[in-house]
């Protein structure tokens, strides 16, 4: 109804500006028949994050229906809060946001709401208490793909009586962080010979991973005796590569084990190469699923709350020419 009403106005000025202004008016009309998406995007930080943003410009392109208007955040909450305010200032019929961590969202979507227009949050979680704010949300279980990963690593290390870890976390108060940190954290709990001897932040950047694990490594008077690094992402692991090999170590079968999320092309080929041990895939291409709830709506349905998008995990040998053709990212 909400859009019905301010579609009728916008034809209503038109009409009044027809006079003066014919080409114009035209153009305007011809736009009113999409449907305007507002969209917020973290950044382009990774080659995940990059995929990601073509999938929901694909998916959100003119030919299905729609206008976007899309907002690089450069990794800075502030950005996105008036990018949304911006949004509801132009009136767009939907929000679609990807949250660079999960609190602080309730002033800003309650102005959304105010102004009649849902919003959808994809890939991380926003943390508010009340749930009518969020429309639906697109994205993956972050904790499951940890628990993917720690299983690896206690069947891996079953019979190691001490097993050193390096855990290279990604932005702090992202879901995808929460969730992967969490689930190594319970690990450590339920295993008392994992043995955590350096926990760093890495932003989920292969520049910063790198800084932080060359610091780390040269700034120790002993040469760290290293069993498994587990990066939040596959710019992390190469980063994390890339410091240990320029300090000596290898990484690969009888080496260091890094673990990597992600399983974008650069990442599959990294494992298919021995660098990387275990790839757990997070699924960027989410368009097609944050289209849907839109044309749900459109539609006068009632989307799903919470839709998680397949994935899968990946081994050296799982790894062939035609699955790297096959990936869409």
């Amino acid at each position: 109804m909400m859009r019905m009403i301010k579609r009728l106005f916008l034809m209503l000025i038109a009409s009044m500006l027809f006079l003066c202004a014919c080409g114009e008016t035209e153009r305007k009309v011809a736009e009113d028949n999409l449907v305007v998406i507002g969209m917020s995007q973290v950044g382009a930080e990774s080659d995940w994050r990059v995929a990601n943003s073509e999938s929901m410009k694909e998916a959100f392109s003119e030919k299905n229906g729609y206008r976007l208007l899309f907002d690089d955040a450069r990794q800075k909450q502030e950005n996105q809060f008036t990018s949304i305010r911006r949004f509801i200032q132009q009136r767009v019929d939907y929000i679609v946001v990807m949250p660079i961590s999960e609190d602080g969202w309730e002033s800003v979507l309650e102005e959304a709401r105010d102004a009649g227009i849902p919003v959808i949050v994809v890939d991380r979680r926003v943390n508010v208490g009340d749930g009518s704010l969020v429309t639906a949300h697109v994205g993956a279980d972050f904790y499951a793909e940890g628990t993917s990963a720690v299983k690896w690593i206690e069947k891996n290390y079953a019979n190691r009586d001490r097993v050193n870890i390096v855990h290279i976390r990604g932005t702090m108060g992202s879901t995808a962080q929460i969730g992967r940190t969490g689930a190594l954290t319970a690990a450590f709990r339920n295993h008392t010979n994992w043995n955590l001897i350096k926990e760093m932040d890495g932003d989920f950047t292969q520049a910063k991973t790198y800084e932080v694990m060359r610091d780390y490594l040269e700034s120790s008077s002993v040469k760290p005796v290293i069993d498994v690094v587990y990066c939040e992402n596959d710019n992390e692991a190469f980063g994390a590569i890339d410091a240990l090999e320029e300090a000596g170590y290898k990484c690969g079968d009888g080496g260091v084990a890094v673990i990597s999320f992600d399983a974008t092309h650069d990442g599959l080929v990294a494992c298919r190469d021995g660098k990387i041990a275990l790839e757990v895939e997070c699924n960027p291409l989410l368009g097609p699923l944050a289209e849907s709830v839109v044309r749900t709506m459109e539609e006068g349905g009632v989307p799903e709350k919470n839709q998680n998008v397949e994935e899968s995990i990946f081994l050296p040998e799982d790894i062939t020419d035609e699955l790297l053709e096959s990936r869409g990212y």
